[in-house]
Formats: structure tokens, sequence, C-alpha cells
């Protein structure tokens, strides 16, 4: 399917705030996949969300390059976790037709409610980076965690960000700024699984997923700056922001 540059111009916008978005909190799906929707709609939704996988790929590689830069990665923890992510991601993908998504929303938009309100009420949630786990358990409990959010990433997806970001404050004691940074190493290995199963079964407009994947790394990089800078803050008010929208959509398409 040939799109016109305008079409294209357009889609690399958004983008651009996707990847500035997902850096940052996650969630730069709930700009980029409603704008594939509505500026490509003769495309089979697979194809689009096939490119959608390919463009955030692109835009979470250059996250991980430039958070790695910025702060000390704990690599020993994150690599394994993304492993797992990025195998149980493909088994995600492999058994979402065996299961009713229906079943799925209520508990989702269940779990981001208390997400939200539990990180909105404790204000000193994610403000002090404390690790809390020994050396092997904290690895053990990353690779579940994983494995776990990554067949969610493969099956259904819409928070997996938001989940990964509280899993690693809450169950680790990281500060927001760390839990992202670590966030975004597990969420490229189910992202590029998801990426190379729909490259690979040719559901990718590569004409559109190179450029729009190009917009999302500049994006990617002005978003994971800005966090670096601005530090716990910025990203807390932004995870805020991400899980409402999250919660504000599933509850829009359970009513639908």
């Amino acid at each position: 399917m040939l799109l016109s540059a305008e079409t294209i111009a357009a889609l690399c916008g958004f983008a651009f705030l996707s990847g500035f978005v997902d850096s940052i909190v996650g969630g730069g799906g709930l700009i980029q996949v409603p704008a594939l929707l509505i500026l490509v709609p003769g495309a089979p939704v697979a194809t689009l969300l096939g490119t959608n996988k390919v463009a955030s790929s692109m835009g979470t590689i250059a996250a991980v390059v430039r958070y790695s830069r910025g702060l000390k990665m704990d690599w020993h923890l994150a690599a394994p976790a993304a492993g797992a992510a990025f195998v149980c991601s493909i088994l995600g993908a492999r058994v979402v037709s065996a299961l009713d998504e229906s079943l799925v929303r209520p508990v989702v938009l269940a779990l981001l409610l208390a997400v939200g309100l539990y990180t909105w009420r404790t204000r000193d949630f994610g403000s002090v980076h404390a690790p809390t786990l020994r050396r092997g358990h904290d690895i053990a409990l990353a690779v579940a965690v994983g494995a776990a959010l990554g067949f969610y990433d493969g099956f259904f997806g819409p928070g997996t960000g938001s989940f990964l970001i509280f899993a690693f404050v809450g169950l680790f004691g990281f500060d927001f700024l760390a839990a992202t940074s670590t966030a975004k190493v597990l969420n490229l290995g189910s992202n590029f699984a998801a990426a190379l199963y729909f490259a690979a079964t040719d559901q990718v407009l590569l004409g559109a997923a190179l450029p729009m994947g190009l917009a999302s790394i500049a994006g990617a990089i002005v978003g994971s700056r800005m966090a670096l800078t601005r530090g716990v803050s910025l990203v807390r008010t932004l995870f805020l922001t991400v899980v409402g929208a999250l919660v504000l959509k599933l509850a829009w398409d359970m009513l639908a």
C-alpha cells in the first residue's frame, strides 16, 4: 500500500510525540495506534499494529541507549528480564486467538485504577532510589516480572509500560527514573519480539514504519534527555497522566 507524502508526514509527527511520551513513561501506543487507524483506514488492523510495533521498537532502542549513557543501568538485572519478556511476548501472541480479550479488560482497568490511586496518594512513592532486594533474588523476581508482563504485552498490551514502572518502584525500591530506564529495556524485549513476528508474517507497512521509526527515535532522544534533566518529578507526573489516559481508554472500549 502506497501512502501519500502528506500522510507519512502526519504519521511521523504522531510518531515523534509517541516516542517522546513512551521514552519517559510508556503509553506511546495511545498516540500512535489511533493515528494509524485514522490516517490509514484501508489497511488491515494487524498490519497497522505491526507498523506501530516496528516504529515504536526503533524509538525504544534510542531511549535505552540514551538512558544507558545518562544513568548507571543494572544490566545484570535488566538483560535476563528482557530475555524473558521477549520469549513470553511471543507466547502471548500465539495464544491470543484462544482467549477472550473482553474478559481481560475489566481486570486490567481495575489494576490500572489501583496503580494510579496508590501512586497519587503516596506522595513519596518512587521519590528515592533504594533497592531492597539482594542480588540473585532481584534477578529472579525481575525475570518473573519480565515473563508475566511480556506475555501480557504479546496477548493484550495496553498499560505494559505503566505496570513495569510500578513493579520496579513497588517491588524493587527503585525511584521513578531508574524504574523507567529499566522498564524500557524490558519493553524493548517484548516490542522487538512482536515486531519480528509481524515482519515475518508480512504485516508491516515498511514505507510508513521506517520514517515513523526515525521520528520515534528523535522523540525518544528528546524525551529521555528531558527525563534525565528534570528527574523523578517529571516522570511521576507523566506516569499519572498516562495511567489516567489508559483508564479512560479502557473504560470507553468497554462501554462502546
